[in-house]
């Protein structure tokens, strides 16, 4: 009795106090009451005390301080779920906006990691509420409330998958509907009641600001990181849409913020960052198509792909899974606009137009993902399909000097192949690919950068396709000796490039063939000595091939392995034959 008649005490002496004569203690104090009440399930109980006419005072002064405890409850979907929430409606209408702003952006710092989503989602209709009613100041509190649902929302896990998007199990999806509903009201306000837009005041254009800053971080997170299909309306779609719709709200457009550089109002602090956020304005745009009907068309195709090679080159840049898909289907997009052999060499000279085929084989080479492999390669294909002929012959010769991988060279070397025979047909002829240029490029496809110690098991895809575009050459001669007048260093090329390939074939072959022996040879001591099989003593010497070790591999892949290096160099034998019998052949033939 005596503590019920103490806290009576306490609550006249409150509704006696002027509010600046109010002290920390008292504040926490009222907290304290408020959510030993709650815990004792008397929150009936406490929203009347909050309604009655006679503790307005009080509550308009301390009140905010139950905005935690009562949305903890609300969180936790209590019984008294229905009383709490009418007891943070009334909260709202009394409170000062500015105290219970602090109060809410307070709880946003300290939201429980396992309640993220559902903390969001019950305090973001009432925080609408109260920064609708703030006054001067409501920019910089609205910039500062969305940043930091933004930056707890970053702690979920975004859905990939069509499944974990409609299961929607960490709310992620939900939270983003939500935080987008609380800035319409916002956004309505800085276009103008009349959807008009008005010359801003700098209050306007400060909220425009933020609003604009909301976009940025939702494009990198959570758009950048989800699967998104035009196709399938799921709700990050959506919500993408709404972005994408509040840019020219806000008097921001997409070509303006794509093609002439970040806002300097709004930039990030981090220029990769902001680079991120535009490259997945482009995505939306021209991918999703999302906002296409109001893109202007003064933009040719070739425009847009300049601008946009750098946003295909942030993003294959990555090495997330979601990032480099938006990069490889923006990549195609912008390509397919463009006609077939028409770049210009020039363009090569542009950063973005050399980072982003590198970034790009740096994909085919190293990516662990086979459908991104794949996807790739076909890109690839694309982008060299849209470089005019001179183009093309700079790209080869960049690829083959930096590549560093048999696989991409091999695929370079098919293509100047292709580009013979185009350029073999009427009125297709040109210097890159018959003429003195063209022995240049054929000089870096017939080498062996190590000579005679050249692993030609690790080089075999490059080295074989080589030799094919050889024999093609030779096939070809009489079309080619009367085009050009090359032919004769042509020859000293072949002939220099195969005589060094025979005395590497001999070294590999020998290597090869003794490492067999020498493992057949322990295989058959091993049997006879069964009991002695874990001495270390016997350890074949390490080959590398294809970068992994053959003394690692169990006897039986070495076997393999070793027998499959033989039967590569026969091939490759077969080959420089078959080359020097057409050589002896034409030969043969009078001129």
């Amino acid at each position: 009795m005596a503590n019920e008649d103490q806290v009576k005490d306490q609550i006249h002496r409150w509704r006696n106090t002027p509010e600046d004569d109010l002290k920390p203690e008292d504040y926490q104090q009222f907290k304290s009451l408020g959510s030993a009440g709650l815990a004792q399930g008397d929150a009936a109980q406490l929203l009347t005390f909050l309604q009655e006419e006679q503790n307005q005072g009080m509550v308009r002064s301390m009140g905010c301080v139950l905005m935690a405890p009562l949305l903890a409850q609300v969180v936790k979907k209590e019984k008294s779920l229905d009383h709490c929430q009418a007891a943070i409606t009334h909260l709202t209408r009394t409170c000062r906006p500015n105290q219970l702003l602090h109060s809410l952006l307070e709880l946003i710092e300290d939201i429980d990691p396992v309640a993220i989503s559902e903390t969001v989602l019950a305090l973001v209709p009432h925080l609408q509420t109260v920064l609708l009613q703030l006054g001067e100041g409501k920019a910089a509190c609205v910039g500062l409330a969305l940043s930091g649902l933004q930056r707890q929302l970053s702690r979920l896990p975004v859905p990939y998958t069509r499944p974990q998007e409609e299961a929607d199990e960490h709310g992620l999806c939900r939270c983003y509907s939500a935080l987008a509903a609380i800035t319409r009201p916002f956004v309505d306000e800085v276009k103008g009641r009349n959807g008009d837009h008005v010359a801003p005041a700098e209050e306007e254009e400060e909220l425009r600001t933020e609003l604009l800053q909301f976009c940025m971080r939702s494009f990198r997170e959570p758009l950048l990181e989800a699967e998104l299909n035009r196709d399938r309306k799921s709700s990050l779609w959506l919500f993408a849409t709404e972005i994408m719709l509040t840019l020219p709200a806000i008097q921001e457009s997409p070509s303006e913020l794509l093609f002439f550089g970040p806002p300097t109002k709004s930039a990030l602090a981090d220029g990769s960052e902001s680079k991120e956020s535009r490259a997945c304005v482009a995505y939306l745009l021209f991918v999703q198509l999302i906002g296409i009907d109001s893109f202007p068309a003064v933009f040719s195709p070739l425009f847009v792909l300049q601008h946009n090679m750098d946003y295909v080159s942030q993003l294959l840049s990555s090495k997330k899974e979601s990032h480099l898909l938006k990069g490889l289907a923006l990549f195609t997009k912008s390509l397919e606009s463009v006609h077939d052999r028409s770049l210009p060499v020039s363009l090569l000279e542009l950063k973005s137009f050399y980072s982003a085929p590198q970034n790009l084989r740096q994909v085919l080479t190293d990516c662990p993902m086979q459908h991104l492999r794949q996807s790739g390669l076909q890109v690839f294909q694309l982008f060299i399909d849209k470089l005019d002929a001179e183009a093309k012959h700079k790209f080869f010769r960049c690829m083959l000097k930096t590549s560093n991988h048999a696989g991409v060279e091999s695929y370079i070397v098919k293509n100047i192949r292709n580009q013979v025979e185009f350029s073999l047909k009427p009125g297709n002829s040109n210097n890159g690919f018959l003429g003195e240029d063209f022995l240049s490029l054929l000089g870096l496809v017939l080498c062996l950068p190590q000579g005679a110690k050249t692993d030609l098991l690790n080089s075999m895809d490059r080295i074989m396709e080589g030799l094919n575009l050889l024999r093609y050459l030779l096939l070809r001669e009489e079309d080619l000796r009367s085009i050009t007048d090359v032919w004769e260093e042509l020859n000293g090329i072949k002939d220099k490039y195969l005589k060094m390939l025979r005395v590497c074939l001999g070294i590999s072959r020998g290597c090869y063939s003794s490492d067999l022996k020498a493992l057949r040879a322990d295989q058959k001591l091993k049997a006879r000595e069964a009991r002695e099989a874990a001495r270390s003593s016997r350890v074949l010497k390490s080959i590398t091939v294809k970068h992994k070790e053959v003394s690692n591999m169990p006897p039986e892949v070495q076997l393999q392995v070793l027998q499959s290096a033989l039967v590569t160099f026969d091939l490759m034998e077969s080959l420089i034959v078959r080359i020097e019998e057409i050589t002896e052949e034409k030969l043969k033939i009078p001129n």
